[in-house]
């Protein structure tokens, strides 16, 4: 038996049947020229479930030991359990792709098996078939993830590939390929220091290291943290922060690397905190259509690898920079900038640590989280808003034997206090997004992928980057586009939180107050010299005035009621100064 490490047990702890704790995703894949869909998935399916030998740890199970949690062999695999063949039922879009693996993902992992399926999904258009992967969090993160799909996939389309990714010849085979025969460094030995001198100070350096460190994040719970976010500071509840159900909703989308790519160089800004701020802008623009817009700013929890290059073995070497989003800012440019001081921060303190004191570190401010999850306070006093991952994925282009691998869309978790996690993995030249959230909590999930594109239109606005004029050229008879439609109609709603809309409605308030006064005073002054033309009038007949009447402007009406009054030129004099003092006081009535 292996003893499960800290950070991977917690992932087993927390799971339940309302928090399932894998993650996974949808490879999507173009069958070969010429290829056979039945006959090439049977061949597949085959190749898969002939593994006998696997890799550490997709051949064991869990079992509780009397100090903890363990690894243990499993004799007798079931491969057929593992290995799965479904397809879809016609017209074969995505729709049906992503519902299917919605229901997939909504299910938990058996653990008296290896915590791993694998299905294969045939039935799309344009020759593809898709391969649904379901692994434990306790097994694996998003950079382990990323060379299990390298393990199984080459970069050559002739190229025929004979074992499965899980199995202990495709670790071989990869880890040699990729790294050669260098061995993983070893930390040194005790014997192996130069004295003990050298191991006191080695031990006191990751003290301090450590101290400083949880001494920033604390001092940013009080405000002293400069940039720094920490969790649970400021974080404001929303449904996004509520239990959650076992039900799951997917949904996915690509978007051009290049596009983010322009817009961060335009902006002086990283790939990531171009990300981070489409996450924004489309949880603002979520929020708002459900007039849930808060006050403070939604905080992500932003993973960062702790893997070493070489590292292949670990199956959780993760840690978590605290990114506020800058929801409640108006500005897409301040809100980026926002962004990019926090993640700043967050860096700088981890870049202090080596990557053992940060693994430490990790550790002990993660403890707080799982306090709160285990005792069911999560959803009342939430750590974070969600979850933002960004895994570097292959940058060239690859081969399943054959299959050209088209997308790679990740599926992550969801618990209590996160009902919604956005992960992206870069590809080529396209950013694939996967979208996974509670499907009871957070109806209407996949309107995140608009507000993704309608944030991206903005960044590229501000940036100058936009594509063409023609993609912001008003429909005849419909108005502008959809991206300007939707900004100003979201613009009414920004103005309860944004000083400046506010202001704007102050001053236009104070101007059209002083346009209705001397609009009454005219009134007032041209009164005797229509008067002579209303004695004329009475000569008519009693209908005509009544006609006249009901299509008398408000300015008559007022001209009908002084003229009665004004029987003599003094007195007509006289009552002149009445109005203006009446509106003078009607006047000082509004600015009450």
């Amino acid at each position: 038996m292996r003893r499960i490490d800290l950070t991977s047990a917690g992932f087993l702890l927390l799971e339940k049947r309302e928090t399932p704790m894998h993650v996974g995703g949808i490879n999507l894949f173009t069958l070969p020229d010429g290829a056979s869909e039945h006959e090439f998935l049977g061949d597949l399916r085959e190749l898969l479930r002939d593994t006998t030998a696997f890799r550490r740890p997709f051949g064991e199970y869990v079992v509780t030991g009397k100090t903890g949690l363990y690894w243990e062999k499993d004799e007798h695999i079931d491969l057929d359990y593992h290995v799965r063949h479904s397809a879809l039922p016609a017209p074969g879009r995505y729709r049906e792709l992503f519902a299917l693996a919605s229901r997939l993902h909504t299910t938990l992992l058996d653990r008296t098996r290896p915590l791993w399926e694998l299905h294969l999904i045939e039935g799309l258009q344009n020759r593809q078939f898709a391969v649904y992967n379901k692994i434990h969090h306790a097994a694996i993160d998003g950079v382990g993830a990323m060379h299990l799909t390298r393990s199984m996939c080459s970069e050559d389309p002739a190229e025929r590939i004979d074992y499965g990714p899980f199995s202990l010849e495709a670790y071989e085979i990869y880890k040699e390929l990729r790294f050669g025969s260098r061995s993983k460094p070893q930390p040194p030995r005790q014997n192996e220091l130069r004295n003990v001198v050298d191991a006191i100070k080695h031990q006191y350096d990751s003290s301090m290291h450590l101290v400083t460190a949880m001494r920033r994040f604390g001092a940013a719970f009080v405000g002293r943290g400069g940039n720094l976010a920490v969790p649970w500071h400021n974080v404001p509840k929303t449904t996004l922060n509520t239990r959650v159900s076992g039900a799951r909703r997917f949904v996915a989308q690509s978007f051009e690397f290049q596009r983010v790519r322009a817009v961060g160089k335009a902006m002086d800004a990283t790939v990531n905190d171009v990300v981070l701020a489409m996450c924004s802008g489309a949880l603002r623009r979520y929020l708002l259509t459900r007039d849930e817009l808060p006050r403070h700013s939604l905080k992500a929890m932003a993973p960062v690898s702790l893997r070493e290059e070489t590292d292949l073995d670990s199956t959780n070497a993760v840690g978590f920079i605290t990114a506020d989003l800058a929801t409640n800012v108006y500005d897409p440019e301040k809100r980026l900038r926002t962004i990019q001081d926090s993640m700043r921060a967050g860096k700088d303190l981890l870049r202090s640590l080596s990557s053992r004191e940060a693994a430490l570190f990790m550790q002990l401010t993660q403890v707080p989280a799982l306090l709160t999850s285990v005792l069911g306070l999560a959803s009342r006093y939430p750590a974070f808003s969600t979850v933002v991952s960004n895994v570097p994925g292959p940058r060239e282009r690859l081969y399943w034997n054959g299959a050209r691998l088209d997308g790679l869309y990740p599926a992550s978790i969801v618990f209590d206090g996160f009902a919604m996690n956005i992960t992206m993995v870069s590809y080529v030249d396209k950013l694939d997004f996967g979208i996974v959230a509670c499907r009871r909590s957070l109806p209407q999930v996949q309107r995140m992928i608009d507000h993704l594109e309608d944030a991206l239109a903005e960044l590229e606005l501000v940036a100058g980057t936009a594509a063409a004029p023609a993609r912001s050229r008003p429909a005849r008879g419909r108005g502008t586009r959809r991206p300007a439609r939707q900004g100003a109609g979201i613009r009414p709603k920004l103005a309860a939180s944004d000083k400046a809309p506010a202001k704007s409605r102050a001053a236009a308030k104070k101007s059209a107050t002083p346009k209705k006064a001397p609009s009454k005073r005219a009134a007032a002054s041209k009164a005797p010299a229509k008067k002579a033309a209303a004695k004329k009038a009475a000569a008519g007949s009693a209908a005509p005035k009544k006609a006249a009447a009901k299509k008398a402007t408000p300015k008559t009406a007022a001209k009908k009621k002084a003229a009665p009054k004004k029987v003599t030129p003094k007195k007509a004099g006289s009552k002149n100064v009445t109005p203006k003092k009446a509106a003078g006081k009607r006047r000082a009535g509004s600015a009450q």
